[in-house]
């Protein structure tokens, strides 16, 4: 269970170190072309959602490998499926259902990491 949270925490980190990033760093315009939805998000709470997307992918990985609060990874994982719930809801509000597939596999990919760390953490 252990080299499979591993290999699961580290893609789902990489995926939100990127996209959480992109949102704290990058304007509007920029985001625009790849998150359509931006334009009808506040562009500050777009930022928050990217830094929470950042500490989600930091608590995924720092806390087991210091083993100082592991549990603060499962905290992380959780926090990743609300924010993939949310992202799901703003699809399907703004009529793109088609597009929810990569929420729906992030929302799963994160949900498999919280029963990963439950059993390993």
């Amino acid at each position: 269970m252990e080299i499979s949270y591993w290999i699961v925490a580290a893609l789902l980190a990489a995926f939100y170190l990127y996209a959480g990033g992109k949102k704290v760093a990058q304007s509007q315009d920029r985001l625009r072309p790849m998150m359509g939805w931006v334009d009808t998000v506040p562009m500050p709470l777009v930022r928050l959602i990217g830094v929470l997307e950042v500490l989600g992918a930091v608590g995924l990985i720092l806390p087991p490998l210091s083993g100082i609060a592991s549990w603060v990874a499962i905290g992380a994982a959780i926090g990743l499926v609300l924010i993939q719930v949310g992202g799901i809801a703003v699809h399907v509000s703004r009529g793109e259902a088609r597009l929810i597939w990569l929420n729906v596999v992030l929302l799963a990919t994160a949900a498999a990491l919280i029963w990963l760390g439950t059993t390993w953490l």
